[in-house]
C-alpha cells in the first residue's frame, strides 16, 4: 500500500522559483500548495494540513524568518526548511528553521533533505500531521 503523498506548502515573493519548486516536488509526489506572500503562506497553513513548509528566507513585506517564527508558534511539529543565497544558518533561525538550503541548483539537496524531514516527523509524530492547532 502506497503512502498517501504529502502536502508541501511552499511560500516565496517570486515566481519563477515557486513554480520550479512545485514541478520538482509534484514530480516526487508531492501535493504542493504556494503563497507569494508570508501572509499568504500563514492563512494557507491555517487552512490546509501541511506536512513540511518550504519558505524563502528574503521575501518583500514579510521574511521568512517572520514566517516561520509564527508557523511554529501555530505548529511547532511542522519541519520548516528555508531556503537563501547564504551558505549558512544564521544563529536567529535556530528554534524556528529544521533545515536550510542553499538557493541555486538546490533541486536534489532540497528533495533529499525534505524526505529525511519528513521520515523523521512520521517516526517521532505520526498523529502531528494538521497545519494548525
Amino acid at each position: 500500500m502506497k503512502a498517501k503523498p504529502a502536502t508541501i506548502l511552499c511560500i516565496d515573493d517570486e515566481e519563477p522559483g515557486l513554480l520550479v519548486r512545485r514541478a520538482l516536488l509534484e514530480s516526487a509526489g508531492h501535493r504542493v500548495l504556494t503563497a507569494l506572500s508570508g501572509a499568504e503562506g500563514v492563512r494557507i497553513f491555517r487552512s490546509e494540513p501541511v506536512d513540511a513548509v518550504i519558505v524563502d528566507y528574503w521575501m518583500a513585506g514579510q521574511n521568512g524568518l517572520a514566517v516561520a517564527r509564527e508557523l511554529k508558534r501555530l505548529n511547532r511539529a511542522t519541519p520548516i526548511i528555508m531556503l537563501s543565497a547564504y551558505t549558512s544558518l544564521p544563529d536567529e533561525t535556530i528554534g524556528l528553521v529544521d533545515l536550510w538550503v542553499q538557493k541555486g541548483g538546490e533541486s536534489q539537496n532540497l528533495l533529499d533533505s525534505l524526505e529525511r524531514l519528513l521520515r523523521k516527523r512520521a517516526s517521532a509524530a505520526p498523529a502531528a500531521n494538521h497545519g494548525s492547532e
